[in-house]
């Protein structure tokens, strides 16, 4: 299954919901390089069991610019998952060039990234 195909109706789907800030003067990089995911990333986010990834950007009344992310998850040991991206080397590669660029919230719960944001509804 490659990272944009949706899977089949039986397989269930959690759906998540996050944002973080990004660096002004970085957001134009940030995009760049989302506009063109290496290969490993993408193959390492499927593996993970994520599907129908999408980040949102907005500059918001407070003048920040904020990354809002939507995907959903297929796995059935999130944890796990979550363990073997972590362990993958392009991921951490991803992650070391992109996490400088990002500005997470002062209010986000302890150890996230992201922060969580709670589903408030779903047309599916």
């Amino acid at each position: 299954m490659t990272p944009n195909t949706s899977p089949p109706r039986s397989v269930p789907r959690k759906r998540l919901g996050s944002v973080i800030g990004v660096r002004e003067e970085r957001l134009a990089e940030y995009l760049a390089l989302h506009a063109a995911v290496p290969p490993g990333v993408l193959r390492a986010l499927s593996q993970a069991n994520f599907r129908n990834y999408s980040l949102f950007h907005h500059r918001m009344p407070d003048g920040k610019v904020y990354l809002f992310r939507a995907v959903d998850y297929v796995g059935n040991d999130y944890a796990a998952d979550m363990a073997g991206l972590d362990a993958n080397p392009d991921f951490q590669v991803w992650r070391k060039i992109c996490r400088p660029m990002q500005e997470p919230l002062a209010n986000r719960a302890q150890g996230e990234w992201w922060a969580e944001m709670p589903e408030a509804f779903h047309l599916p």
